[in-house]
């Protein structure tokens, strides 16, 4: 009876459901907290996120006007050397402002290599730059205006030579003709096949097989341009086959025609001129092979100039 009735719980008592209320709560508490750290962590990482992004953009924006600013200068820098360069008057007149281009040039190296440069200095630079290139375009004008003084003068000079070479044309126009007026000219000129007898009478003969010599005759005519002096003359001898008759060892040569190119002479003889008088020349040519028949042509040069031809003809020898 005493049992019973302690083991029977109160009316309205809740009983051992108490303790599991109680743990619910804290769970959920506990929940609720790693909810919002992980809300919040979330937040912040996206708001660092976000931050970093501008930065980084702002950091582009600051580079990516670094090197736009980098290529104008260089592309101002270029177009410097390349007026130095071309123009000597150009070099001068950038000598004048030296000191004030080297600290220009220096202060926008000095923005454009330092990667921390801000905007401010950024636009700092490009007014340095934009300054630069202005005084590159007013040097340019100068060398344009100096080009065309130039061109002046150059058409100047250019009309005081044509004049001096209108002059000199005329000049070496009559020395030419006074040194063609002093060219000698040659007349009744003849060339004589001479046998020589044993008793050393000379005789004329028209056989080859007789002939022991070659002597050319010609008048120098009367000149009154030519003057008073010596006066080389080469006589050039063709065989009837064309050959020139010429030898070294006898005194044969070479001379310089009036157009520049050489000719093999046979003979040349100075003679002691004198102006106005008309003078007889004598040569003679004598081998040590035998003349061939045929046609024989003789040509007379005074200053690289023919000044006479002329020819003979040889038949062949019989017994007399």
């Amino acid at each position: 009876m005493t049992e019973n009735t302690f083991n029977t719980p109160a009316p309205g008592s809740p009983g051992p459901e108490k303790p599991r209320s109680r743990n619910g709560l804290i769970y959920g508490i506990l929940i609720a907290a790693l909810a919002g750290t992980w809300i919040y962590m979330l937040y912040d990482k996206n708001k660092s996120t976000e931050i970093t992004q501008q930065q980084k953009v702002q950091i582009d924006s600051i580079s990516t006007s670094r090197d736009a600013l980098q290529q104008e200068y260089n592309a101002a820098n270029a177009r410097l050397d390349d007026l130095v360069s071309q123009n000597t008057r150009m070099d001068s007149l950038v000598k004048t402002k030296d000191k004030e281009i080297q600290d220009m040039k220096a202060r926008i190296s000095s923005i454009l290599t330092n990667k921390n440069a801000t905007q401010a200095q950024l636009a700092e630079a490009r007014r340095l730059i934009e300054q630069l290139k202005s005084n590159i375009e007013g040097y340019n004008e100068t060398i344009e205006r100096l080009e065309g003084e130039k061109i002046v003068l150059a058409g100047e000079r250019d009309y005081a030579r044509k004049e001096r070479d209108s002059v000199s044309t005329v000049k070496d126009s009559l020395n030419k003709k006074v040194d063609l007026g002093s060219v000698l000219h040659a007349s009744n000129i003849k060339l004589q096949p001479i046998r020589v007898k044993n008793n050393g009478k000379e005789v004329e003969t028209s056989k080859a097989k007789r002939a022991d010599m070659m002597r050319v005759t010609f008048d120098l005519d009367d000149n009154r341009i030519a003057p008073t002096g010596d006066k080389e003359i080469f006589v050039a001898i063709s065989a009837p086959d064309g050959a020139p008759l010429a030898v070294e060892a006898l005194g044969s040569g070479r001379f310089t025609l009036e157009d520049g190119t050489e000719k093999l002479y046979t003979a040349k003889k100075t003679v002691a001129y004198t102006t106005g008088q008309k003078q007889t020349v004598s040569m003679d040519w004598k081998q040590n092979s035998d003349f061939k028949p045929g046609d024989y042509a003789v040509e007379i040069y005074h200053n690289g100039f023919k000044i006479g031809q002329g020819k003979v003809t040889l038949r062949k020898g019989g017994l007399f």
